[in-house]
């Protein structure tokens, strides 16, 4: 079901892409000194589709979007996974007495 009116429910995610005249640097070295990129709007990022900066307002909710699925993906590889014997006894199997972890020792 297509919505006909009003704002979009949730923000879409716009595929990035590295500036290609910065090359994602968001800066540009002159002659003397190094300049913003205005291609990017010194972000170092354009969309991928167009090569066109986004909007300033856009960028930053889109930079949030990236940075938070990083830190998700971040936190998962942070998990340590026990495998073997071990697993046992870090989890939890609510086989005990009130529920507690039971490892038949």
């Amino acid at each position: 079901m297509k919505k006909s009116h009003g704002p979009a429910l949730k923000k879409p995610a716009i595929e990035l892409a590295q500036c290609p005249e910065c090359f994602g640097k968001a800066l540009i070295k002159g002659l003397f000194y190094e300049l913003s990129c205005e291609r990017c709007n010194a972000s170092g990022w354009v969309a991928a589709a167009t090569g066109e900066a986004l909007a300033l307002d856009d960028l930053v909710t889109q930079l949030s979007m990236r940075l938070q699925a990083a830190t998700r993906q971040i936190e998962q590889l942070k998990k340590v996974r026990v495998t073997g014997p071990e697993a046992l006894y870090q989890e939890g199997n609510r086989l005990g007495a009130g529920g507690t972890n039971y490892t038949g020792d």
